[in-house]
């Protein structure tokens, strides 16, 4: 993990950190290292039993007793929105932002909101989430915005004539498309961002031993458990995420996909910014839609 030097512009002390997704994996490894750091940080995660041993647990390792819980359900824009009025309410200033939640299923599922549950989670939970809190991140700058990709993308082109994946399902490609989602989305947030004094970047972690596809349970989990011997451990997957949330040496960096803390090559599809404003677009209607649903409209 990077460690601050005197003097540097983004020592986190202090200052508020929200990592989604931080209960395993790259997410707790990721909320570990801000708090080694002496940071502010607030886990984000679907269960209390699940999210309060979290807390003690960072708190106990870093003795940073500035670690907090907040509720969210990325697979629900209700439990989004009401998670988001939290954060504004609890905290005055927001200096980074992890995006890191996410999910792979196995078979086609929908969320409560209608919408296939690998996109809702992994694109349009990193998105309504940020852009609910973006007011307060850019008044709160300079700020970081860092959402976990993954080089699976080159598995799944994004496909806006069937984002819902309901004209044809495949784990992998699903999964993949949710990623590339993470990179166009970085693409137009970046762009959106310039001289705000904010920064977003997207991360590749790496093939990491996590507990991603897990809940779809049988042929999956077993496959998860045998390639597990193979892969990086959460620490060593959440390094680039600590670092461009940290590091000086990324300081005005933004818009860029990132892995071993070094630009790291994406598809050009994912590069090209007419697709992100598209994403951006559809991705507004999607969350709007939602909301009328949710408030019975």
């Amino acid at each position: 993990m990077p460690e601050p030097r005197p003097g540097d512009a983004w020592h986190v002390r202090d200052k508020l950190c929200i990592v989604s997704g931080a209960t395993n994996g790259i997410g707790k490894q990721t909320a570990m290292g801000l708090a080694r750091q002496g940071a502010r940080v607030v886990v984000v995660a679907r269960s209390r039993a699940k999210g309060d041993a979290t807390v003690s647990e960072i708190s106990e390792a870093t003795s940073d007793r500035n670690v907090e819980l907040l509720l969210c359900d990325f697979a629900s824009q209700r439990s989004i929105r009401a998670a988001a009025e939290e954060v504004l309410t609890r905290c005055p200033a927001i200096h980074v932002l992890v995006n890191n939640a996410g999910v792979m299923n196995l078979r086609r599922a929908v969320t409560e909101d209608g919408l296939e549950t690998t996109f809702a989670v992994n694109h349009l939970g990193y998105f309504l989430f940020t852009t609910l809190l973006l007011d307060r991140i850019i008044a709160s700058a300079p700020a970081r915005i860092v959402s976990v990709a993954s080089d699976a993308h080159k598995f799944g082109a994004v496909n806006f004539d069937d984002l819902q994946s309901q004209k044809r399902f495949g784990a992998m490609r699903v999964y993949g498309q949710s990623k590339g989602c993470n990179i166009l989305f970085t693409v137009e947030l970046a762009r959106r961002l310039e001289g705000t004094g904010v920064t977003a970047n997207a991360v590749h972690p790496g093939a990491v031993s996590t507990g991603l596809g897990a809940n779809s349970g049988g042929f999956m989990a077993m496959l998860q458990k045998v390639a597990m011997v193979f892969m990086k451990s959460p620490v060593v997957g959440a390094d680039t995420s600590v670092y461009l949330a940290t590091s000086p040496e990324v300081d005005g960096v933004s818009g860029g996909y990132f892995f071993k803390r070094k630009p790291h090559p994406s598809t050009a599809e994912t590069r090209d910014p007419d697709r992100a404003k598209r994403l951006w677009t559809l991705s507004e209607a999607l969350v709007a839609d939602s909301a009328v649903a949710s408030a019975g409209v």
